[in-house]
C-alpha cells in the first residue's frame, strides 16, 4: 500500500487527477482485502462522488485570455467538501437555498414550461459575505466557480472590453458552472451617466446581450459594493437581488462564539462582558469581526496567554478602528466604556493607574 500512497502523492503534486483516482481505487481494493472495510468504503464513496466531476474539470483547463496583455480573464475554483458555516439572516439564506433548488430542478421546471434562469445579485458594504455566499453556492451545487478577473477584462481600449466580455460569457455558457462577476459596477454602470463615453455605453449593451444569452446550465452571480451605479436594465436580468448588510449585534455574538469555539476565553460565558465586546463592534462587517478575533487568538498564542481575554479583543477593536494608539486617554475611555477595569488596563496595557484615574475623573466630570 505504500506504493499506492506514493503514487497518489505524486499525482496530487503534479496535478494529475486521473493518476490520483486510479491509484486511490487500487488502495481501496487492497484495504478491502486486508479487512479494512470501513476505510475502503470511505475511499470508494469519495471516488464515486468525484468520478462524474473528474472528466468535466478538464473542460476548465483552457481559460480565456486578453489578447493584448495575455492575462487570464477568469480564475477557477472547485467545490470544497468542508463547507464554511455562514452567520447571516436566515431569510437571506432561504433565498440562496431557493436558488440552489431551482437550479437542481431546472429540467422539471422546463418540462412544465417554466424557463429557469438562475441568477442572483448581491449588493451591500464590503466584507459582508458576498464572495463567501458565492463559494457556498458552489459547494452546494458541486459546480466550479468561474470568477471573472475585471483587471484583465477591462481594457484601455473599450472595444476590446466588449470582446473580452463576449469571450468570458462564451467560455461559461458551454459549461455547467457558476459565473461570478465580482465588482460588477465596473462594467455595469448606468448608460445615462453624462460623464461616460459612448463606447462605454456600448460595453454595457454588450454585457446585457451576453447575460440574456446564458443558458439554464449556468448560475450567474454578481456582486457589488456600489449598487446605485448599476444601470436599471441590469437589475431586471436577475431573478433575485439580495442586500447583504452589516451584521446585527445578535449575529456578531454568534460569529464571535463560533470563532472562539474550542478556544479558552474569559467572556463568551459572561453575558455582560460578551454584550460589551459585541457593542464595541457595531458598524463593523463580518470580515472585520473575523479579523479582530483571529488577531486576538494569534496574539494570545504568541504571548503565551492562558486564554483570550476581553480586554485583548477590545484593544484589537480599537486598533482596527483607529489604526494606531496616538491618544492613551481615548484608549482608556474606550476600554472603560466597554467594561475593562482600571487595574486590568494598567496591568495589561502598561499604563499607570495614576493616568487612568486622571482620565476617569475627566470622564466623570
Amino acid at each position: 500500500m505504500f506504493t499506492e500512497l506514493i503514487k497518489i502523492i505524486e499525482g496530487g503534486i503534479s496535478g494529475d487527477k486521473q493518476k490520483v483516482y486510479n491509484y486511490a481505487q487500487v488502495l481501496a481494493g487492497n484495504l478491502k482485502k486486508d479487512d479494512e472495510v470501513k476505510l475502503s468504503d470511505r475511499i470508494y464513496d469519495i471516488l464515486d462522488k468525484k468520478k462524474g466531476r473528474l472528466t468535466s474539470l478538464d473542460e476548465f483547463a483552457t481559460t480565456p485570455v486578453d489578447r493584448d496583455s495575455r492575462m487570464a480573464m477568469v480564475d477557477i475554483s472547485y467545490p470544497e467538501e468542508n463547507e464554511q458555516h455562514l452567520i447571516m439572516n436566515h431569510y437571506l439564506l432561504d433565498e440562496v437555498e431557493a436558488l440552489i433548488k431551482e437550479y437542481s430542478k431546472r429540467d422539471m421546471l422546463l418540462k412544465r414550461g417554466v424557463y429557469s434562469n438562475s441568477s442572483i445579485l448581491f449588493y451591500g458594504p464590503p466584507g459582508c459575505g458576498k464572495t463567501s455566499l458565492a463559494r457556498l453556492i458552489s459547494n452546494r451545487t458541486g459546480l466550479p466557480l468561474v470568477t471573472v478577473r475585471l483587471d484583465s477584462l477591462v481594457s484601455s481600449l473599450l472595444g476590446s472590453t466588449a470582446k473580452n466580455i463576449r469571450k468570458v460569457f462564451d467560455y461559461a455558457k458551454n459549461r455547467e458552472c457558476i459565473l461570478f462577476l465580482d465588482e460588477f459596477d465596473v462594467v455595469a454602470k448606468m448608460r445615462d451617466d453624462k460623464h461616460e463615453l459612448g463606447e462605454l455605453k456600448r460595453v454595457v449593451n454588450s454585457l446585457i446581450q451576453n447575460i440574456d444569452s446564458l443558458g439554464p446550465d449556468v448560475i450567474m452571480i454578481a456582486a457589488t459594493n456600489h449598487h446605485k451605479l448599476l444601470d436599471p436594465a441590469i437589475w431586471r436580468r436577475f431573478t433575485r437581488t439580495i442586500m447583504l448588510d452589516l451584521p446585527k449585534v445578535s449575529e456578531v455574538e454568534v460569529l464571535i462564539e463560533m470563532l472562539l469555539a474550542g478556544v479558552d476565553n474569559n467572556f463568551c460565558k459572561n453575558d455582560k462582558k460578551l454584550s460589551l465586546v459585541c457593542d464595541s463592534m457595531k458598524g463593523l462587517s463580518h470580515s472585520n469581526v473575523n479579523t479582530i478575533i483571529t488577531n486576538s487568538i494569534r496574539k494570545s498564542i504568541l504571548y503565551s496567554n492562558e486564554k483570550v481575554y476581553h480586554w485583548e479583543v477590545l484593544k484589537e477593536v480599537y486598533l482596527f478602528i483607529h489604526h494606531t494608539i496616538s491618544d492613551e486617554g481615548d484608549l482608556i475611555k474606550f476600554m472603560q466604556n466597554h467594561g475593562v477595569t482600571q487595574r486590568e488596563i494598567s496591568e495589561n496595557l502598561n499604563i499607570s493607574l495614576r493616568k487612568i484615574r486622571e482620565v476617569s475623573k475627566i470622564v466623570s466630570v
